[in-house]
């Protein structure tokens, strides 16, 4: 892959081959982060677990202290009786069967989707195409939950949902380029804590094989994994 001139130059402030503690990680981090806009921090975790065994799955949520910096548009479904508390709680769409129809169609302008527990039937018609975009209702990641108010004000919050994918990889922003490096800090640690926190009894060797550090026009920043054990 050809790489352009800011990213060249930013390989040279570090050796990209070493593993950093948190906070000289982050402070390369911000030093890469050389785009004009603010950019997304983000971080990559590779595990010692096989996603194609359901007993080695790892899936969750956390609310990150300080936030990611993005405004996310939540979408919920409920019944009508329910479509004022969502608004208030600060939803951008709520719904039932027209927001069924809009989706069906190609609409998909939300970040995160939330249904209460007996919008789920009707859910189901949209999973082929939520599914794979990570935006099906699921609880595990408390979007499905009688208790709409509490789950709005969480994900806008901060509230991020980590996932392993197929290649045992999980992706998650932490923050933007502009936050305080404290703040990042505080974002990836509790993040991290929360996915060794959520280790499969059955993951067998080391758990935590690499974690890396970017920003989104970056290279990526290695950290040492003992830190977070």
């Amino acid at each position: 892959m050809k790489h352009g001139k800011k990213y060249i130059d930013s390989l040279k402030l570090y050796t990209k081959s070493n593993q950093y503690d948190l906070g000289e990680a982050i402070d390369l981090v911000k030093q890469t982060a050389k785009a004009k806009f603010d950019e997304t921090v983000c971080l990559s975790v590779r595990l010692g677990v096989d996603p194609r065994h359901a007993d080695q799955q790892v899936r969750g949520a956390v609310v990150l202290p300080h936030g990611t910096g993005k405004e996310v548009r939540v979408l919920v479904f409920c019944k009508e009786d329910r479509v004022a508390e969502a608004k208030e709680a600060g939803a951008a769409f709520v719904g039932g069967e027209d927001l069924i129809a809009q989706i069906q169609g190609g609409w998909l302008g939300f970040d995160v989707a939330v249904a209460t527990p007996d919008m789920m039937g009707l859910v189901g018609r949209v999973a082929r195409i939520l599914g794979p975009r990570g935006l099906m209702p699921n609880p595990k990641s408390g979007t499905v939950t009688p208790d709409l108010t509490k789950a709005i004000s969480d994900i806008r919050a901060g509230k991020v949902e980590y996932r392993v994918d197929r290649t045992a990889i999980i992706n998650v922003p932490v923050g933007r380029a502009s936050f305080e490096p404290e703040k990042l800090q505080e974002n990836v640690r509790v993040l991290m804590e929360a996915i060794v926190r959520a280790k499969p009894s059955t993951a067998k060797g080391t758990y935590l094989r690499s974690a890396v550090l970017s920003a989104t026009m970056g290279p990526g920043v290695k950290l040492t994994t003992q830190q977070f054990l």
